[in-house]
């Protein structure tokens, strides 16, 4: 069955790539603020069936004879080792990744700055790192003055005393690993040495959520606002925008809030008013790409739901507070829903209650529920994984695809040899087993081929899963949601 699609892919690609270079043309150089995720998207693809998750990069591509890339990263965050949830890895290692991915597909990255630097010893070990690799790093500190003394700021002692960033190209993305890495300051330091030396710069942001012109409470921007609740991002009516043009426009209260201090310093830098609202700044195209906002609005309500359910699992690991629950669930009444929206919630606890085992639920592109459970030598995520494709490959429920001869020998390795203490071999055990039997049975070639189909499907666990096999299904691009309960009371996890 193919998935329905609520979102032209194509459609937005052409039109937001003729509204970035529409704006180019307004300067001689445009700093092009790039928020949210370069790669991997996931959260707009779940939100807007179509949207493909790598589409920045492809429309970077686009226009990559007008543009290179700086990347933007904060010395504390490196200090404190900041990590990127979704992914597990550090702010630092995940710029050398992307760096490296966008160079890999034919981007120029041209710099990193390291951004808000007082000295940080491990800042400053990255910068050799980097240095020795031949890449050039600029350091830029806290901006004096700011956010009040424009005056200041705007001045050689402010944005002046920032190292002037080479720039060669019309269009200069300004990027990086996550929210509060600089960016912004980034873009107005170099205006600044820009008009000093007779250039008229720009700046515009170019970010996916909220959309500006859906409505405020469409179920979009509210499932924005659940995947950014631990941050206390609230959509709002852009009250400059309506002022200045009689219109609603939706846009987040940080950036309403720090506009009148970036108008004025956009004035100062330029010697005039450029954008009479924060809403301006935008170049997003997003809204004029849906092309079936029920599909859409179905898809954004599964997704505040699912960002409910991983609140309550960050809370329980005390990662996210209490108010962040909160605010989820209330995001979630307010769109009229509640869990079990995904039906893999109810199927998951209902067949854990029948069994009495943990259990994993996961709905096949047809719509069809397969069900995983923990026993003998496999966890529930390797039995679900290895019951889906034995029913998407048409293999019987009576078939194993991999023999106990293969399995066997893993968990002896994992406890005898590598001394590990684990009871059921986990879902990557059981996808290399499989892998290996493919090599000499046909019938497990024909499961391991059916991998691809798993892509975008929804599952849900009756226990948190570990970090390793919740890897694994992201990895899978299967769209994980668990119940905030222990599988056991050991309180390490590998």
């Amino acid at each position: 069955m193919d998935k329905k699609l609520g979102f032209d892919n194509s459609l937005y690609l052409k039109l937001q790539s003729e509204n970035i270079l529409k704006r180019i043309k307004k300067f001689s150089k445009l700093y092009l603020e790039f928020g949210g995720k370069l790669f991997d998207d996931y959260h707009a693809s779940r939100v807007l069936p179509g949207f493909d998750p790598n589409i920045k990069t492809k429309l970077l591509l686009k226009l990559k004879d007008k543009a290179e890339i700086i990347f933007c990263i904060s010395a504390n965050d490196i200090e404190k080792n900041r990590i990127r949830a979704d992914l597990g890895l550090s702010y630092d290692n995940e710029v050398l990744r992307l760096v490296d991915n966008l160079r890999e597909i034919g981007l120029f990255v041209s710099s990193i700055v390291i951004t808000l630097f007082k000295g940080q010893p491990s800042a400053l070990k990255f910068a050799r790192k980097l240095e020795n690799r031949g890449e050039k790093v600029y350091f830029h500190n806290y901006t004096k003055g700011y956010p009040n003394d424009v005056d200041t700021i705007v001045s050689d002692e402010g944005y002046g005393a920032n190292s002037y960033i080479e720039t060669t190209r019309p269009l200069v993305v300004v990027t990086a690993p996550g929210p509060s890495s600089g960016k912004l300051a980034t873009c107005l330091s170099q205006m600044y040495h820009d008009f000093k030396r007779g250039i008229k710069a720009g700046y515009a942001k170019f970010e996916t959520f909220p959309v500006w012109n859906l409505p405020l409470k469409h179920s979009v921007n509210i499932a924005y606002e659940a995947a950014t609740a631990d941050l206390n991002d609230i959509n709002q009516i852009d009250p400059y925008h309506f002022n200045a043009y009689g219109t609603l426009s939706v846009n987040y209260n940080r950036d309403i809030e720090v506009f009148p201090v970036l108008n004025n310093i956009l004035k100062k830098i330029t010697g005039k008013e450029i954008y009479k609202s924060p809403t301006d700044m935008g170049v997003n195209m997003v809204a004029s790409a849906i092309c079936d906002n029920d599909i859409v609005d179905m898809a954004a309500k599964k997704e505040i739901v699912r960002r409910y359910l991983k609140a309550e699992c960050d809370y329980k690991k005390g990662q996210v507070s209490q108010e962040t629950v909160s605010r989820t669930k209330n995001l979630m009444a307010e769109v009229g829903e509640n869990p079990d929206l995904l039906k893999v919630t109810t199927i998951a606890k209902q067949t854990s209650k029948a069994c009495g085992l943990p259990c994993i639920a996961l709905e096949l592109p047809d719509g069809q529920i397969v069900t995983g459970k923990t026993k003998k030598v496999i966890s529930a995520c390797g039995a679900v994984l290895l019951n889906s494709l034995r029913t998407l490959a048409g293999l019987g429920d009576d078939f194993d695809v991999i023999s106990d001869q293969v399995l066997l020998p893993i968990m002896d390795l994992r406890k005898n040899y590598l001394h590990q203490n684990c009871s059921v071999l986990t879902a990557d055990d059981v996808l290399i087993a499989l892998a290996i039997s493919s090599r000499t049975n046909e019938k497990a070639q024909k499961a391991i081929s059916c991998l691809p189909k798993l892509e975008g499907m929804e599952a849900h666990c009756t226990y948190m899963l570990s970090p390793a096999e919740e890897s694994v299904l992201k990895k899978l691009k299967i769209s994980i949601t668990c119940q905030p309960q222990y599988l056991s009371n050991h309180l390490f996890e590998a």
